[in-house]
């Protein structure tokens, strides 16, 4: 005789120090080549990504699928328990910039999201997540705009990010 007993919802790891740092394009604002930014504050997924998916949730819905570039992760889970399901996680290398993020939501969409380095000064974070979030869309790729915003680093505040 066998019983089939329900298994408990996955618990999601502990968080890496509070709610994401996250900023998204006003509601109206055109696709563009991304539609936010997301400030980690490690290159651990697997700690990350449940309070990136939990932010998201009331404004894009259920996020079911990550897909990441892992030139800048260690290690990329194949999943990730939030709220009570698993989101599943892919990565693709020549595909998908390095700096940038692809979630997807069943019936509602996908989104893609410019990921400021964990180590980037405030200063740096900011400028990225206005670009990244301006209404028309920023006009370069994630990798462009971190890259433009290196150079306005190194050149002492004079070059411009876009």
């Amino acid at each position: 005789m066998s019983a089939i007993l329900p298994l408990p919802p996955p618990q999601s790891p502990p968080r890496a120090g509070g709610a994401a740092r996250l900023t998204l394009k006003p509601d109206g604002g055109s696709r563009g080549l991304l539609d936010g930014a997301w400030w980690p504050r490690s290159r651990d997924l697997l700690v990350e990504l449940p309070a990136l998916i939990e932010a998201l949730a009331p404004v894009w819905g259920r996020v079911t699928r990550v897909a990441v570039n892992p030139e800048h992760w260690p290690v990329v889970p194949r999943q990730v328990p939030v709220l009570g399901h698993v989101v599943k996680v892919g990565w693709f290398t020549p595909e998908l910039d390095p700096h940038k993020l692809l979630l997807l939501s069943y019936g509602a969409g996908r989104w893609d999201l410019l990921v400021i380095p964990p180590g980037s000064t405030a200063a740096s974070a900011a400028r990225l997540m206005s670009a990244a979030s301006e209404c028309d869309g920023p006009p370069l790729s994630a990798s462009g705009l971190i890259a433009a915003d290196q150079a306005w680093e190194y050149e002492g505040g004079t070059a411009q990010v876009p």
